[in-house]
């Protein structure tokens, strides 16, 4: 479009992925997704722009490997079929079950990092929905869930606690944060009983299989080059993060701040704790120091109001980069702004309980099962929000949950189970 972008050459890293890349939105933020975002591990300090250099910064972050497979694995080729993109993963190694196999219902221990924002509210939906028809097939019995309220410590001890009391078959964790939660894992896999780590992960590969999308250098690529395809050298993005030091938000904008320097692209990052107030102050600011051509965030949380912020302002539209939650794709329709919604797939809220049921039937699976992550464009948004009509703010439009008991009631109500 306006120039051609430049991209540093991928030195395609032969070693896979490691565990401690982690998930959103996961997020979203906290989306951010998550992830998506999901960002809800740890709690930003008073929001202000970021010392990238040291705290969160290209330097801290950033891993070149990983940075290389997560490009390529945006283009790889997904074993198993289109339609249920929740059971797709790349080729790669496989972990045998065998001996997990078993004719009786099993009970589920859910170690959850929180449901402290809308990405992970519409995935614990998502997932309660797909747990009531394995229990009504007799795969599960009960899925015993604890909510950490994104705090390590109530996790570990929730793990902890799921070890020695739980009566558990089966261990399901989405982690709080890598590093801390690491050792506990490790102990869940010395019973012996399938470990199923998702969303994010930890620094050990003992987990019988680690459930996550791409990745946030994936979402950091494919929001800032499709921001410098829609920009000239020289633009000034305003780049809204949500809390330092998660993972998986930390390396959306490792990789993001690396483009955009490649490419002569002016970016200020501020961290904004998904404050609409925050975020429309740290724009207006921006504004009055001169013209701002872009918008870029690690989740979609305060979308809206960044718009809003340039619409008060009276200054032209950015090009911006949401997330595929809803009230974002409808002001993008709305205001007909230059946009792509990136995605880190609420639908891997399925995955983890659909994994355990081919664990029991002693089936394979991925010992690292990476799932699609598929932005929204401009010409698919449409047929996205026709699709989630009904659906309210805050909700995803890559749920993934069309053909699950209850729908769309359960998702249109927002019941949080």
């Amino acid at each position: 479009m306006r120039r051609k972008i430049h991209r540093a050459p991928i030195a395609v890293a032969s070693a896979l992925l490691l565990g401690v890349v982690a998930t959103a939105c996961s997020t979203e933020d906290p989306s951010d997704g998550d992830t998506g975002s999901d960002t809800s591990s740890e709690t930003s300090e008073s929001p202000e722009a970021s010392e990238s250099s040291e705290e969160g910064g290209e330097q801290e972050w950033f891993d070149q490997a990983v940075y290389d497979e997560q490009y390529e694995q945006r283009s790889a080729t997904f074993e198993g079929d289109p339609e249920t993109p929740w059971l797709q993963y790349i080729d790669g190694e496989m972990t045998d079950t065998a001996d997990y196999k078993t004719n009786k219902a099993g009970k589920a221990c859910f170690a959850n990092a929180s449901i402290g924002n809308p990405w992970r509210q519409t995935g614990w939906i998502t997932m309660n929905q797909q747990l009531k028809e394995l229990q009504d097939k007799g795969v599960i019995s009960e899925m015993e869930t604890r909510d950490a309220q994104d705090d390590d410590n109530t996790q570990i001890a929730d793990i902890d606690y799921f070890i020695s009391e739980g009566n558990c078959d089966a261990f399901i964790i989405s982690p709080n944060s890598t590093a801390a939660m690491t050792d506990a894992v490790e102990r869940a896999c010395e019973t012996g009983k399938p470990v199923i780590v998702f969303d994010r992960g930890v620094n050990t590969d003992c987990a019988t299989t680690f459930i996550h999308p791409i990745g946030g250098f994936a979402w950091g690529i494919d929001t800032a080059e499709f921001l410098v395809d829609n920009l000239e050298e020289g633009d000034k993005v305003v780049a809204l993060r949500i809390l330092p030091g998660v993972d998986v938000l930390e390396q959306r904008w490792a990789a993001a701040e690396k483009i955009f320097e490649e490419n002569g692209i002016e970016a200020v990052d501020f961290f904004t704790g998904a404050d609409p107030t925050e975020i429309k102050t740290f724009i207006t600011d921006e504004l009055n120091k001169g013209e701002v051509q872009g918008v870029w965030m690690d989740a979609g949380d305060g979308a809206v109001a960044a718009i809003e912020a340039f619409e008060d302002f009276g200054a032209d539209l950015p090009v911006m980069t949401g997330e595929d939650e809803m009230s974002f794709l409808r002001k993008w329709e709305e205001t007909g702004l230059t946009g792509l919604a990136p995605v880190y797939s609420n639908f891997q809220w399925r995955t983890p309980l659909l994994a355990l049921e081919k664990i029991w039937a002693g089936e394979e699976v991925p010992k690292e099962w990476v799932l699609p992550q598929v932005p929204i464009t401009e010409e698919e948004r449409g047929d996205f929000l026709a699709a989630n009509e009904g659906m309210p703010d805050g909700h995803y439009a890559k749920f993934g949950g069309e053909d699950l008991v209850g729908y769309p009631e359960v998702w249109q109500e927002r019941q949080i189970p």
